[in-house]
């Protein structure tokens, strides 16, 4: 098992939990404020239960925390593996499991969000790599990889237009901590982005100065055939690309047809 594959690195960290005696009125304002619908109830760090918008909805009204929270619950250890905490999750039918460390004190909480990042983050690499070896062989050069957050105003884009029905996925997927890193070529003093254009736009739209990246770097400054394209097609600059507002992204196009005939 290798070490970015524990639950440790996909929990969140900073968990809103409840005590006993909280007000079912504060959890539910707590809900409307954070969009959450369930939370650890704990007490001097000890996890004692979770209390659900399923129990405020299905269960008799009370005033407290303590008389319909409920405490046949599961938790994770921190060390656990990430692939077996989703398991726990689907056999069991529950969205969340508070993370608890060997004193079993609170230390964070996985949801099924963390999850799809984890296998996200995961299946990337295999991508990157197969792109590497083609730059390698293409070439004739060496490489390095790294990861690495890189600045979206040195992005040298290569697509000339993106869908805006994705952009708006990949806008919530970031807002959520779920989009997979972009794909980065380094030649000489310049980052040409190679996969994740709607990503990075996204990125941009919401004001993030840099963006998670695999940045692929070449030993010598060669001037790519993705970069000839892009000249001749004058895009230069994330400002130059077309967003298309008349036209679904055709695997969204897909996904509506798919849809439609099976209701």
């Amino acid at each position: 098992m290798s070490e970015s594959s524990l639950v440790k690195h996909y929990m969140t960290k900073e968990v809103i939990t409840v005590t006993p005696d909280t007000p079912n009125e504060e959890v539910i304002k707590l809900m409307k404020t954070t969009g959450h619908d369930g939370f650890p109830v704990k007490t001097n760090g000890e996890v004692l239960g979770m209390v659900t918008a399923f129990d405020l909805l299905l269960k008799p009204w009370d005033n407290l925390v303590k008389d319909i929270m409920s405490t046949d619950i599961v938790v994770a250890d921190q060390d656990m593996s990430i692939n077996d905490a989703a398991r726990v999750m689907f056999r069991m039918g529950i969205s969340r499991l508070p993370v608890i460390d060997k004193e079993e004190k609170l230390v964070g909480i996985i949801t099924n969000t963390d999850i799809v990042r984890s296998h996200i983050e995961r299946s990337t690499p295999m991508k990157v790599n197969y792109f590497k070896k083609t730059l390698e062989q293409l070439y004739g050069v060496k490489t390095k990889l790294s990861r690495r957050k890189v600045p979206t105003a040195r992005l040298r884009p290569t697509q000339n237009k993106i869908y805006a029905d994705e952009l708006q996925g990949r806008t919530y997927e970031l807002k959520r901590g779920l989009a997979e890193p972009t794909i980065t070529v380094k030649s000489g003093d310049r980052y040409i982005l190679v996969d994740g254009h709607h990503r990075t736009v996204a990125a941009s739209h919401l004001g993030y100065k840099k963006i998670d990246s695999y940045v692929i770097e070449l030993e010598k400054d060669i001037k790519l055939g993705l970069e000839k394209t892009a000249d001749k097609e004058g895009i230069y600059s994330l400002d130059d690309i077309e967003i298309i507002d008349d036209a679904q992204h055709p695997l969204i196009a897909i996904t509506g047809s798919i849809r439609k005939s099976i209701k």
